[in-house]
């Protein structure tokens, strides 16, 4: 290691704390303790702190310096752990890539965040050099992942194998980038709703914060071993949970994707005590065959978030897992993501709540003019945190609208209770503005969610000629339910208002959903139009 004669460089490099000097400290208190089970090994914190060290080593070699932009495009596995934590630690800004994306959408991102780097699964390399090739960025280092039985694809050549840079020979030196607290380390894409993608840039400062409100509030400890279902390439799984365990030194089981059976048979086979999964994936985890015949008894902690969990699902989890102690998180991309949390013993008191601001928190609900609305009203919900972004990347505009008047303004709607407890509403775009009225989407999901064989439910709006906007309903019913649209209308009209009732009622096999579980609904707003057109909504 180079030796600095620079005093503020040599106080600023003892001061550090960033994401990359985690897991070295972490490693140093538990060097022999497992910390990654995935892709075939089963890693101590000293191997994957080693593994880290070779391939941020590599990376520099590579010609890849502090600052610059590094595509990550795969599947949850080791190389994605190790990647993550190798690119912080020598000052690289990671862009993790939704694998789902096409190579267009791919392109979109690689192009905007001016990757000089790109490291993608073999399955993916033709989306990853499709995508390079419409970003006009074929010049970058590019280095493939080998998961799949052909780990070098014919017409890749030029593609290094990253196990090469992760299980080099013998030991290398630490790496002396100075990474201080506010300098970019990650470049997250958010992947809702917008035509376009924002990029969201974060900091060790964000992230670590984060960490800290997660493992207080969140009731997180060394002792846990944790499954990651979810894809990393996604904030939640990857900085409320991975970052948040190798902080703390518990375990990390990665698994590829949520397949439910895979992930009920691991829980069992791993003693796995803690879970985090959007709604959907619990929904699937209970309708799974297997759900009663694994012993789960080693569960005692789940999490849930990226959309609001139906109060009866809610109530099913505790019923058919009543030792499992359940938190809610919310939050957005840009608080890193965590902003308010729901604790086990609120469940019930408070169901349906995002709860309170977490530990680094402070969150207020504001009118037009960004005043606090009085409690129980309708505003948008609002924070100030160590955990926001740096701000949008290469987007001044929508950086300057995002934190007017000195607050992140998140684009939620929401109703805050004289203590503190947050409801949110809707995001802005989804209320649904019908005869005059505004109507929540959520509202009426959690009343069709009360219909016995009603499996998983949307609400949404869809243009109208009369009512500017109908409110439509989608359900997916359970295999073996006969709900009929009638029955869904009788229950409606018991619980619901009349302009609140859905317009329109359709059945579904199953929901559009983004790989975070997020139900998409620009795609079911495109898909069912056209019953607008038909001219047939109940008054």
């Amino acid at each position: 290691m180079t030796r600095s004669t620079d005093l503020a460089s040599n106080v600023a490099m003892a001061r550090q704390q960033g994401v990359g000097d985690l897991l070295r400290r972490t490693a140093r208190r538990y060097p022999d303790k497992t910390a990654v089970v995935a892709s075939g090994r089963r890693a101590s914190f000293a191997e994957f702190d080693a593994s880290v060290d070779r391939c941020a080593k590599s990376l520099v070699a590579h010609g890849l310096t502090k600052g610059d932009r590094l595509g990550l495009l795969s599947h949850n596995c080791w190389h994605f752990a190790v990647i993550a934590f190798a690119a912080a630690r020598c000052g690289l800004v990671l862009v993790p890539v939704n694998f789902m994306l096409t190579p267009a959408e791919v392109a979109f991102i690689l192009e905007h965040a001016e990757v000089a780097g790109m490291i993608a699964e073999d399955a993916l390399l033709d989306t990853a050099e499709e995508a390079l090739q419409l970003a006009g960025r074929l010049d970058v280092v590019r280095a493939m992942i080998p998961l799949s039985e052909n780990a070098h694809p014919n017409g890749f050549e030029q593609w290094m194998n990253v196990d090469t840079w992760i299980d080099g020979p013998g030991e290398v030196p630490a790496q002396s980038v100075l990474v201080d607290d506010e300098t970019p380390i990650r470049l997250m894409y958010t992947s809702g709703t917008e035509s376009r993608p924002k990029g969201v840039l974060l900091t060790s400062r964000s992230l670590i914060s984060q960490y800290v409100s997660c493992a207080v509030d969140g009731g997180m400890d060394k002792d846990d071993i944790e499954l990651h279902a979810m894809p990393l390439y996604h904030c939640a799984q990857l900085d409320c949970f991975l970052g948040v365990d190798v902080y703390l030194g518990a375990t990390s089981i990665i698994l590829p994707g949520p397949e439910a059976g895979r992930m009920l048979e691991t829980i069992e086979r791993e003693r796995v005590t803690k879970l985090f999964c959007p709604p959907t994936v619990w929904i699937s985890l209970l309708r799974h065959a297997d759900f009663a015949e694994r012993d789960l008894s080693s569960l005692v902690k789940g999490y849930y978030g990226a959309s609001a969990m139906p109060v009866e699902v809610l109530r099913e989890i505790r019923d058919r897992l009543p030792h499992l102690r359940l938190w809610n998180f919310y939050g957005q991309t840009e608080m890193a993501p965590l902003a308010t949390i729901l604790g086990p013993d609120e469940q019930d008191t408070r169901a349906g709540s995002a709860g309170r601001a977490a530990l680094n928190v402070e969150t207020r609900v504001v009118d037009d003019d960004d005043n606090d609305v009085p409690p129980g009203e309708v505003g948008e919900i609002v924070h100030r945190s160590p955990h926001a972004t740096l701000g949008y990347y290469r987007n001044d505009g929508q950086t300057a609208e995002a934190f007017r008047s000195g607050w992140f303004h998140s684009g939620d709607l929401g109703t805050l209770s004289a203590d503190g407890y947050l409801s949110v509403v809707d995001r802005k775009k989804d209320m649904i503005k019908t005869g005059g009225e505004n109507v929540a989407s959520r509202e009426v999901e959690e009343v069709l969610y009360e219909l016995e064989g009603a499996d998983e439910v949307a609400v949404f709006g869809i243009t109208h000629p009369h009512w500017i906007e109908a409110v439509t309903a989608v359900i997916v019913r359970t295999s073996a339910a006969s709900l009929t649209e009638a029955q869904v209308r009788a229950h409606a009209a018991r619980r619901l208002a009349p302009y609140k009732r859905p317009k329109y009622i359709a059945f579904a096999e199953g929901l559009p959903k983004n790989p975070s579980g997020k139900i998409l609904k620009r795609d079911l707003r495109a898909t069912f139009a056209y019953l607008a057109e038909s001219n047939k909504a109940n008054s």
